[in-house]
């Protein structure tokens, strides 16, 4: 099995992204998707963490515009809709599924961890219950693979083609 493939997270890359979460980062181990400005948008987090807690979201959401971006569309009610989209729409479904594979296939390569074995995140495969990680994997493996992640992030304000970085926060 391959490992993902990342970044791996340099010191100025845990210093950006603690500065975007208001706390200092845990066990970053890569940044799979950055800014255009090289500003990490979202980090691979270690599947079981220093204290040994078992941590299945791999795939995390961090640029400050674009969770914002993404709470709107939560708030506005849209994971419901999905959701129920999911139980009508056989090939959505069979989409969703296969990227609920993808993501334990990504995270079982770096550490297979057993409490969270056949968890990935986002209400995956059978819900839409965070557009965060949802988005969030988009982002880390490409369109193409998520259809309700591909589906938030165009239907958000934000865009990954536009930098929206605080100054402090700019990548390179």
């Amino acid at each position: 099995m391959s490992r993902p493939p990342f970044d791996p997270a340099t010191e100025r890359d845990i210093e950006i992204v603690s500065a975007q979460l208001g706390r200092t980062a845990r066990d970053v181990i890569g940044i799979p998707a950055r800014c255009v400005c090289g500003a990490p948008t979202v980090v691979a987090t270690r599947p079981r963490l220093g204290d040994g807690t078992p941590f299945p979201t791999l795939y995390y959401l961090t640029h400050p515009a674009a969770t914002a971006a993404v709470s709107v569309l939560e708030a506005a009610g849209v994971m419901a809709e999905w959701s129920a989209e999911l139980e009508l729409d056989e090939e959505l479904a069979s989409q969703y599924r296969a990227a609920h594979e993808q993501y334990l296939a990504d995270r079982e390569s770096l550490l297979p961890v057993a409490e969270v074995d056949g968890y990935s995140a986002g209400g995956m495969p059978t819900r839409v219950k965070c557009l965060h990680a949802l988005v969030g994997h988009t982002l880390a493996v490409g369109r193409g693979v998520n259809p309700i992640g591909d589906r938030a992030l165009d239907a958000c304000s934000w865009s990954p083609e536009v930098c929206a970085c605080a100054p402090e926060q700019r990548g390179s």
